[in-house]
C-alpha cells in the first residue's frame, strides 16, 4: 500500500514538471513568428528585395544565424536579399534556408527558418571549347558516317540548338538540331575538293527572334581536310580522262614506234606520243611504279626497263610488219593497283632516199589585192597556179603516197596535199619568203626547198564564192536599168505621138513594120511554112469570088527551104515605109520573083506560089505580093513595084478571075503555060528567074497626101 502511494506521488511531480515545461515553451514561441511558405526571387536583381517579414514584439532582438552566400540582411524585423544575387554562384541545390534567432531578456531564444528559391535567368551565352576545329576525313568515306562531334556548353540551360552552315552544303550535315554530330552527306573526291570550311552555330532558344525573352548565340569554325587515299591504279601518260558514275578513269591511246628490218637500234626506242610512262592515279600520292612486257614479244626482240619503262632492242627484227606489245604498269607496294597499254612497233624496210624537191628554190607571184584562198601564181603574165612536187627515188614512179607538204617560217600561206600554195591572209608586204618541207610520214625523212613570193600590182580578182556582189553594185545596176526603162518609155511615147500626128492607122504600121520584124529573125534557120496577112483581101466568109479558092486548091503550099545570108546594099536597105513614115532596113530571107496575075501561073515552073488565099478587095491602091522559090538558089531580094504597075496589075487580075470562073483553061493547061519558062507580068515579059520578091507598096501619091496631112 505504501508502495502505491509513493508511485502516485512521483507521477504527480512529473506531470507538474511537464506542465511547467509546456508553459515555458509556449511563451518562448510567441517571441517571433514567420510564414512557412517558401520565397522565390530572381537572380541578378538590380535592387534589394524584401524576402520575408518576421512577426515579433519590440523587446525581441533578431539575429541572422545562417546567411547563405552572405546574400541577406535584417532591417528591423524584415529580411532583405542583397541586389545582384547570381544563381550560378549559389550552391547546386534547388533552395536554401535563412535562419533568424529571436532573443528577449528573461526568455529563451527562439530560431526561425525561411526557405528561399533563387530563380535562374538566361543571362549567359553558350560557349564552344574552341574557336576553330580541324577535322581530317578520308575521301570516299561512306555516306552518313560521322566525322566529328562538336558541342557547346551553357550554364544557364541544358538544351541547346545547332545549325551547320557551309558554302558546299552537299557534303556534310548535322544528325539533328540538338545533336551537333557532323555526318557525311555525299561521297568526297580528293580530285574535286581538298578542303571544306564549315561554320557551326548554336543558340539557347529554338526561335529566339520570335520570343520576347532574351537569347544568346555562339559560333565556331571548322576546317575539314579531305585526305587522298590509294584508290586509283597507275595511269599511262598521256591519257584522256572519263567518268563512269563516281569512278574516274584515264584511258591511254597507246604508243607507236618504227624500226628498220635487220637493224638493231641502240638505246631507247623513239615512240609517239612519247616514252612509256605511268603515274599514280591519285593526285596527292606518288607510289612507285614498275613495268614489264606481258605478251607480244615473240623471239624476245624487245626488252623494257622495270623502273623507267624505256623499251630497247635485244636483237634485230627479221620480219616486216607490226609487232604489238602489251605493257603492264603496277604499284610496287600494291600489285593490285595496275594498268596495261599497247605499244605498236612497225618493222619496215629502210628508206634509201628521202623526198627531194625538183628545185632548191622557187619563185611565185601574188596580186596585191588577192583575197584569202587565192593561189600563188607561177609567173606574172598568166594565172597558172604555182605547184611544187617532191620525188622519192625509192619509188619507180618517183611518187611517194606518204609524202606530206608543210609550210615553215611563214603565216601567209598554206600548202595543199597536191602541192598548191594557198594564200591564208591578206599580204601587206612587197614580198615574203618561206620554206616548204616534204615529209615522208612513214619514215620521218624529209626534204626542203625555199619559196620567194613577189607581190605584183593589183588586178580585178573575183570573189572566191563566185557571187561577190556588194550592195553598192546592186544599187548601181538598179539605177542603170531604171534609166534604160525611162528611155524606152520616152521612145515609145515619141512614136505614138508621131503616129497620132500623121493619122496613120495601126494596120498600115503593121504592114510597114512587117518586113522589119522579119529582118530581126535569125538568118539561116529553116521555117516550115510562111503565112502573111493582107487586109486588102476579103475575109473567108466572102463567097463572091470562088475562083480564088479553086486557085488555092490547085496550087498547094510548099515548104520554103532555108535561105543563105545575103548582104543587101545600103541604098536598097534604107527604104522609106510610105504607109507609116518610118525608115527601116529590110533584109529578106529568100530571093523573090516579080510575078502578078497570069504570070504567077506561068511561073509555077520556077516554084512561084501565091500567098493570097482570099480574093482581093476592089482597091486600086493595093498591090499583089508573090513569092518564087528557086531550088538552085536560096537568096532573097526585096523589090517594091512602082506605081505605074498598079493599073496593069489590076487588069491582069481581072482576066485571071474570068478564066478561073469560066473554066476556060484546065489546071493542066495552066501548068503547061507555066512550064514554058516565059510569061507576062502586067502585059510585059517575065523577068529572068533571079528569085525576086514583089512586095506591096502603097501609092506614092497617097503617101505624099498622108504626109502633107
Amino acid at each position: 500500500m505504501e508502495q502505491i502511494h509513493k508511485s502516485k506521488t512521483v507521477n504527480i511531480f512529473l506531470g507538474f514538471l511537464l506542465a511547467l515545461s509546456i508553459c515555458c515553451v509556449c511563451k518562448a514561441q510567441k517571441l517571433c513568428t514567420v510564414s512557412s511558405d517558401p520565397v522565390f526571387i530572381q537572380e541578378n536583381s538590380t535592387v534589394d528585395l524584401l524576402v520575408a517579414k518576421i512577426n515579433s514584439s519590440e523587446d525581441v532582438t533578431l539575429t541572422l544565424t545562417e546567411n547563405p552566400e552572405e546574400g541577406f540582411y535584417l532591417k528591423g524585423s524584415e529580411l532583405w536579399a542583397i541586389k545582384g544575387l547570381d544563381y550560378e554562384t549559389l550552391p547546386s541545390v534547388d533552395s536554401f534556408f535563412v535562419r533568424v534567432r529571436c532573443n528577449r531578456t528573461g526568455s529563451r531564444s527562439v530560431n526561425v527558418s525561411i526557405e528561399v528559391f533563387v530563380e535562374n535567368v538566361n543571362d549567359n551565352p553558350p560557349n564552344f571549347a574552341q574557336n576553330h576545329y580541324v577535322l581530317n576525313v578520308n575521301e570516299l568515306s561512306p555516306v552518313n558516317s560521322s566525322v566529328g562531334l562538336i558541342e557547346a556548353t551553357d550554364i544557364d540551360s541544358d538544351l541547346l540548338y545547332y545549325r551547320l552552315e557551309s558554302a558546299m552544303d552537299k557534303y556534310f550535315r548535322l544528325e539533328n538540331v540538338n545533336t551537333p554530330k557532323i555526318l557525311v552527306q555525299n561521297i568526297l573526291d580528293y580530285d574535286a575538293i581538298q578542303k571544306i570550311s564549315l561554320v557551326l552555330h548554336v543558340q539557347d532558344t529554338y526561335n529566339g527572334s520570335a520570343s520576347s525573352e532574351p537569347f544568346f548565340t555562339s559560333v565556331t569554325t571548322i576546317t575539314v581536310n579531305v585526305k587522298d587515299i590509294d584508290n586509283r591504279p597507275p595511269w599511262f601518260q598521256p591519257c584522256v580522262r572519263t567518268n563512269i558514275g563516281p569512278a574516274k578513269l584515264c584511258v591511254s591511246t597507246g604508243y607507236k614506234g618504227k624500226v628498220n628490218l635487220t637493224e638493231r637500234e641502240d638505246g631507247a626506242l623513239t615512240l609517239e606520243p612519247g616514252p612509256v610512262y605511268a603515274k599514280d592515279g591519285d593526285r596527292n600520292r606518288s607510289e612507285q611504279i614498275s613495268y614489264r612486257i606481258l605478251r607480244g614479244n615473240e623471239g624476245n626482240i624487245f626488252q623494257i626497263d622495270e623502273e623507267t619503262g624505256n623499251i630497247t632492242m635485244a636483237k634485230a627484227a627479221d620480219i616486216v610488219g607490226l609487232i604489238t606489245l602489251t605493257v603492264l604498269a603496277s604499284q610496287v607496294t600494291n600489285r593490285d593497283q595496275f594498268a596495261t597499254t599497247a605499244v605498236t612497233i612497225e618493222v619496215m624496210k629502210k628508206s634509201r632516199n628521202p623526198p627531194r624537191f625538183e628545185k632548191d628554190r622557187y619563185e611565185g607571184y601574188i596580186y596585191s589585192n588577192s583575197v584569202p584562198e587565192s593561189m600563188i601564181l607561177r609567173d606574172r603574165t598568166s594565172n597558172r597556179p604555182f605547184r611544187v612536187k617532191a620525188r622519192d627515188e625509192d619509188f619507180a614512179t618517183g611518187i611517194n603516197p606518204d609524202v606530206k607538204y608543210e609550210v615553215q617560217y611563214s603565216s601567209y600561206v598554206n600548202v595543199t596535199t597536191e602541192g598548191f600554195v594557198i594564200l591564208k591572209r591578206v599580204v601587206k608586204t612587197e614580198s615574203f619568203a618561206l620554206q616548204l618541207r616534204a615529209v615522208d610520214v612513214s619514215t620521218g625523212e624529209f626534204g626542203t626547198t625555199a619559196l620567194s613570193v613577189q607581190v605584183i600590182p593589183a588586178v580585178a580578182v573575183p570573189s572566191p564564192s563566185g557571187a561577190g556582189y556588194r550592195a553598192g553594185d546592186m544599187a548601181l545596176l538598179g539605177l542603170i536599168m531604171a534609166a534604160v526603162l525611162v528611155l524606152c518609155l520616152i521612145v515609145i511615147g515619141f512614136l505614138i505621138s508621131r503616129l497620132r500626128k500623121g493619122n496613120t492607122s495601126f494596120h498600115k504600121l503593121s504592114e510597114c513594120l512587117g518586113p522589119c520584124l522579119r529582118f530581126g529573125q535569125p538568118q539561116g534557120q529553116p521555117k516550115d511554112t510562111m503565112q502573111y496577112t493582107n487586109d486588102g483581101f476579103q475575109n473567108e466568109g466572102d463567097m463572091g469570088r470562088g475562083g480564088s479558092r479553086r486557085l488555092e486548091t490547085a496550087s498547094p503550099r510548099r515548104t520554103v527551104t532555108p535561105a543563105r545570108d545575103r548582104v543587101i546594099p545600103m541604098e536598097q536597105r534604107n527604104r522609106h515605109c510610105s504607109s507609116c513614115g518610118v525608115y527601116a532596113n529590110h533584109v529578106g530571107k529568100a530571093r523573090p520573083a516579080s510575078f502578078s496575075g497570069r504570070g504567077a501561073r506561068q511561073g509555077e515552073e520556077y516554084g512561084v506560089r501565091s500567098i493570097l488565099s482570099k480574093e482581093r478587095k476592089r482597091d486600086e491602091r493595093q498591090k499583089t505580093v508573090w513569092f518564087k522559090e528557086n531550088e538552085e538558089s536560096s537568096e532573097i531580094e526585096v523589090e517594091i513595084i512602082p506605081d505605074s504597075l498598079g493599073q496593069e496589075e489590076k487588069a491582069t487580075d481581072e482576066v485571071d478571075e474570068q478564066e478561073m470562073e469560066g473554066g476556060g483553061e484546065s489546071m493542066a493547061t495552066q501548068q503547061t503555060d507555066l512550064g514554058d519558062g516565059q510569061g507576062e507580068v502586067s502585059g510585059g515579059p517575065v523577068q529572068e528567074p533571079k528569085d525576086q520578091l514583089i512586095a506591096d507598096s502603097a501609092d506614092q501619091g497617097d503617101e505624099k497626101k498622108e504626109a502633107d496631112g
